[in-house]
């Protein structure tokens, strides 16, 4: 069972239409006790990083989720759900969960922002999971970005006038800066192997 983490502004049915593409079993997180029990855990994300914040305080969820990521189950955070990984964010000066070190800012870059539509990512680190997908294309729609503390935990990055860090990778914690529910076929079959890290799911073939 993969939880969906509702802040109450991501993309929440946009990533269950993709699990139910891939004929994978999921339920809403909206408090910390819903994460009980679920194998691996996705925090889809739009909008600001201080409103998500907010309510997953509001649920109880900012400690859930630091705590479910220490067990060691997988966590895939998407965008913003990606973004809220780390210690604060320069869109409002929001603090993050801090689960990875480093912040959240705006693109260094002369190209027109927000960055938006398909861009391609190119492998840096990390381990198996994204080995499939390196120069694969992917959607995307941010102004801002993390920056890691720790280059180690980079696994992807993507040039739009600069490079820019789109992949992470700590452990069984990951995070894209694109959408991949919003990616067509390779966006689906990157979602499946996610699934497949937390063990026996059923995964049926991305379509």
């Amino acid at each position: 069972m993969i939880g969906l983490v509702d802040h109450g502004a991501g993309n929440l049915a946009s990533v269950a239409n993709a699990l139910d593409r891939l004929e994978v079993a999921w339920r809403p997180v909206q408090d910390a006790g819903d994460l009980e029990g679920v194998a691996a855990a996705i925090l889809p994300g739009v909008g600001a990083a201080g409103a998500a914040m907010a309510s997953l305080r509001a649920a109880g969820l900012d400690d859930g989720l630091r705590r479910f990521c220490a067990s060691g189950r997988p966590y895939l955070g998407i965008c913003v759900g990606l973004q809220l990984l780390f210690e604060r964010s320069a869109e409002d000066g929001a603090a993050g969960l801090g689960i990875l070190a480093g912040e959240v800012v705006r693109i260094p870059t002369a190209a027109k922002l927000p960055h938006v539509g398909w861009n391609t990512i190119e492998l840096v680190g990390g381990g198996e999971w994204l080995r499939p997908f390196d120069g694969a294309a992917f959607y995307f729609t941010h102004s801002y970005v993390v920056a890691p503390t720790d280059p180690a935990v980079v696994a992807a990055v993507t040039d739009h006038g600069t490079q820019f860090v789109s992949a992470v990778e700590q452990g069984s914690i990951f995070g894209v800066q694109f959408h991949p529910e919003r990616s067509g076929p390779r966006g689906l079959e990157l979602l499946a192997a996610f699934c497949r890290l937390a063990g026996p799911v059923a995964v049926a073939r991305a379509h």
